[in-house]
């Protein structure tokens, strides 16, 4: 694959990624190649790559026979998931708090502040395990479970209230941070992440409790590529 061809692969694997994250495709919705490929001007190969791309980060499934469609966040999933982030981004903002430069924290202090508090914009979360100096903890957060784990923040943070009260909790920690008490701002994070999980696991536990809408009955039956 040439470097153009990959470059148009990317573009249409964050397209699609992105049209996952507003919900246009919903969880659990079909991937629909063809229409896509319509949509985005381009032909079926750098879709069907990008939902390929999409499989391997665990963000699209497909079984023989069928439709590839978004994954459906399970609670089961979601706290294996959450219990992992608890552990890791606990220990990555630990050591970022003890590695990083006055002049990056600084940085770091202004880009979130210029973002408004929105650490989703400014992906404060990736931005601590870049600073931490430790190469798994960037791998698995920056790259193994990065799409993932925007998905599951994506979903915690719709829940009534939970945005605003995030962003209160992403200043203490900063604050923590630049005060360069490690074990105050891996605390801060731990109840974060909690916060999050409680938060995502009431609102998948409400979803599943309700009944599925007609069209989902017959999800099962064999469906071939449109």
């Amino acid at each position: 694959m040439t470097g153009q061809q990959r470059t148009r692969v990317d573009t249409v694997f964050d397209a699609i990624f992105q049209l996952i994250l507003s919900g246009e495709i919903p969880l659990g919705g079909v991937v629909n190649e063809a229409a896509l490929a319509d949509r985005f001007g381009v032909s079926r190969g750098p879709v069907r790559e990008a939902v390929k791309a999409l499989q391997g980060r665990g963000l699209v499934t497909k079984e023989p026979y069928f439709k590839a469609r978004v994954v459906d966040l399970s609670v089961h999933d979601m706290i294996e998931i959450f219990q992992l982030r608890e552990s890791v981004e606990g220990m990555s903002v630990k050591l970022a708090t003890l590695a990083m430069s006055d002049e990056a924290m600084q940085r770091l202090l202004d880009d979130f502040e210029q973002a408004g508090g929105n650490g989703r914009v400014l992906d404060l979360h990736v931005r601590i395990a870049e600073e931490s100096g430790n190469s798994r903890i960037q791998s698995l957060l920056c790259d193994e479970l990065y799409y993932l784990l925007r998905l599951y923040r994506a979903r915690s943070g719709s829940t009534p209230g939970r945005h605003d009260n995030a962003s209160a909790e992403h200043w203490q920690i900063l604050r923590a941070m630049k005060a360069r008490d490690a074990e105050l701002a891996e605390s801060l994070m731990r109840a974060h992440i909690a916060r999050a999980t409680e938060a995502l696991q009431r609102l998948l536990d409400t979803e599943s409790a309700q009944p599925p809408p007609e069209a989902a009955k017959g999800r099962r039956r064999k469906e071939t590529e449109a």
